[in-house]
C-alpha cells in the first residue's frame, strides 16, 4: 500500500520507494553508518549497496492508517557503538521521514548485517 495524504485538490500517494530512498539518504548521513546491505538469501552472502541502489536495503510498509514502519538493513563502522548508531538512526530517519511525506512513522527496525572497518 501506498502513503496517502489529503489535500483540497485531490490525494496525494507516495510511493514505497520514495520513502525508503528518502530514509536510506538520512541514514547516509548517521555517523557509524556505512550504508545499507543486500543479503542473498540463498548462500547468506551480505553486499555493501551502492548510493544508487539504497532502496534496496530498505524495506517499507505502509498501513490502511497511514502508519509506516522502515526496515533497515546496514553494515555499521567496526568499534562504535551499535546501540548509539541505532538511536540516532530512528531519531533521525523518524523525524526527517515525517517532515519530508507528511505521514506517520510507527516504527523502525534496523538489522545490522555486517560490519566494515573503514580507514
Amino acid at each position: 500500500m501506498k502513503g496517502k495524504l489529503d489535500s483540497e485538490f485531490g490525494d496525494i500517494y507516495i510511493d514505497n520507494t520514495v520513502i525508503a530512498k528518502c530514509a536510506g539518504n538520512v541514514a547516509l548521513e548517521c555517523f557509524g553508518i556505512v550504508g545499507m546491505a543486500a543479503v542473498s538469501v540463498a548462500d547468506g552472502i551480505v553486499k555493501l549497496l551502492k548510493r544508487e541502489s539504497l532502496a534496496k536495503g530498505i524495506n517499507v510498509e505502509v498501513d490502511e492508517d497511514n502508519n509506516v514502519t522502515i526496515n533497515f538493513h546496514v553494515i555499521v563502522s567496526y568499534g562504535v557503538s551499535i546501540s548509539a548508531v541505532s538511536d540516532n538512526l530512528v531519531s533521525n530517519v523518524k523525524y526527517q521521514v515525517e517532515e519530508i511525506t507528511g505521514l506517520n512513522v510507527k516504527k523502525i527496525n534496523i538489522f545490522v548485517e555486517g560490519v566494515r572497518v573503514i580507514d
